[in-house]
């Protein structure tokens, strides 16, 4: 996907680590991206690397801030699919089942790709949907996006049982922001957008923020973006005058910072500390969010209301 360099170049220069949040919070070498380049540059195997490889986010933060221009998820996703996962089965069971499911042709101009989190909230599914005058897709593709970041392989059936109900789409708005690089790629006559920033484009929405606001990108979309989007949020700063959890380098911050044995339910989901981490030092009196998975972190460790952009209106 990527004509971006690989591992091998990495200098060990140790700019990844300034905008990681497996490395803030376990400040070890072993979990970071600059420790498994120069591990693979010294021999190592997948396997030896798999526990900390697996406790990465892919927030993709590491991306844009890359002076070597590492595919540095690239680098995470190739060495996940080399390591022998238990759910690997699971994965491609399900997979195959959902390729066998009939889906009818895509007729509507605008495609909504909501994702499992907002797919379980009907109302404001409904409400974001009626925002963006799209039909929500039927499949989201939410199986493919876990076999992606377990790193499992796609089968060509499931992947078109995906596609080609969204050929006759002009336009695409993709939930979760693994996919979007993706669909970019499987969808090349499309214009595929994040559902956060078709959401803030609108005036509606635009408009009902304010200066005491935290608005909180979805770090996954805005790094596969960046050069692009970093000027988008430019402009909505400038227009609204709210705050973002961006760092100096205006790089997004994960108000969540879950690995994927918590993405696959094995273990307990923790993001307390990462979200006060977020909303320390700061003076706001609402919090604004691209992603539902991120207000639910912010209501679990703060009192400050949490709305979703698609509730503004």
């Amino acid at each position: 996907m990527s004509n971006k360099r690989a591992a091998y170049d990495c200098s060990g220069c140790s700019l990844c680590l300034l905008v990681c949040p497996l490395w803030r919070r376990k400040r070890d070498l072993q979990h970071s991206p600059h420790g498994w380049a120069k591990a693979l540059q010294h021999g190592a195997t997948a396997d030896e690397l798999a526990l900390a490889v697996q406790d990465c986010t892919l927030c993709r933060a590491c991306d844009p801030v890359c002076p070597e221009q590492i595919d540095v998820s690239g680098m995470i996703l190739k060495l996940r699919g080399q390591i022998r996962h238990p759910q690997t089965a699971v994965l491609q069971e399900r997979m195959a089942a959902q390729a066998k499911r009939p889906a009818p042709a895509f007729q509507a101009k605008t495609a909504l790709l909501a994702g499992e989190t907002l797919r379980a909230n009907p109302a404001l599914l409904k409400r974001t949907a009626a925002l963006l005058g799209s039909v929500v897709a039927d499949d989201d593709g939410a199986d493919i996006v876990l076999a992606l970041e377990v790193g499992v392989v796609v089968p060509s059936e499931r992947l078109d049982a995906l596609i080609a109900p969204l050929r006759r789409a002009e336009k695409v708005i993709v939930a979760d922001g693994l996919l979007l690089p993706y669909l970019a790629q499987w969808l090349p006559d499309a214009k595929i957008f994040s559902l956060g920033e078709t959401l803030c484009s609108l005036v509606s929405v635009r408009n009902k923020l304010c200066a005491t606001d935290l608005y909180v990108i979805e770090p996954r979309a805005y790094h596969a973006d960046y050069v692009r989007l970093v000027k988008h949020y430019d402009r909505l700063r400038r227009e609204r005058g709210c705050e973002f959890n961006l760092d100096l380098q205006r790089i997004a911050i994960p108000a969540t910072s879950r690995s994927l044995p918590q993405r696959l339910g094995l273990i307990t989901r923790d993001d307390d500390e990462q979200a006060r981490w977020v909303l320390q030092g700061r003076s706001i009196t609402r919090i604004v969010v691209e992603n539902l998975e991120d207000r639910a972190a912010f209501e679990k460790v703060s009192d400050i209301p949490v709305l979703h952009l698609a509730e503004l209106v």
